[in-house]
């Protein structure tokens, strides 16, 4: 039978769930602001995790936040490594994820785009 997750999709899974708290509750940086965990995707050997992120606010840009995890990531991975039953912790890369502000200006050029669309006399009336 086919399985509905894979194992690495259920431990990316959790991985989120902890960096989550994590982060929330033991970084004590400032410049973090309100961080949001996006996704975590880790490959089949559990080696390597790529966590995607996001910065709401005026915390600090893509470029500080990402070096900022990359310093803490020994200490989320050790804590990791208390929190989850597991043999290794995956090496933990930090990748900003875009997505939301791309979506959002997505968002605004259809608004814009209907604005105009709406104010423009129709050329079949005339």
């Amino acid at each position: 039978m086919h399985q509905d997750f894979s194992r690495t999709d259920r431990i990316g899974q959790q991985m989120q769930r902890e960096l989550a708290v994590l982060v929330r509750d033991e970084l004590k940086d400032p410049r973090l602001g309100m961080l949001t965990i996006q996704a975590v995707k880790v490959v089949r050997d559990l080696s390597h995790a790529k966590i995607y992120f996001t910065v709401m606010g005026e915390g600090c840009d893509r470029e500080e936040c990402t070096k900022l995890l990359k310093v803490a990531s020994g200490f989320l991975r050790k804590m990791l490594g208390q929190r989850m039953k597991l043999r290794t912790i995956p090496q933990l890369n930090f990748v900003y994820d875009d997505s939301i502000e791309y979506g959002a200006h997505l968002s605004t050029l259809i608004e814009d785009a209907i604005k105009s669309n709406v104010n423009a006399p129709d050329k079949e009336e005339q």
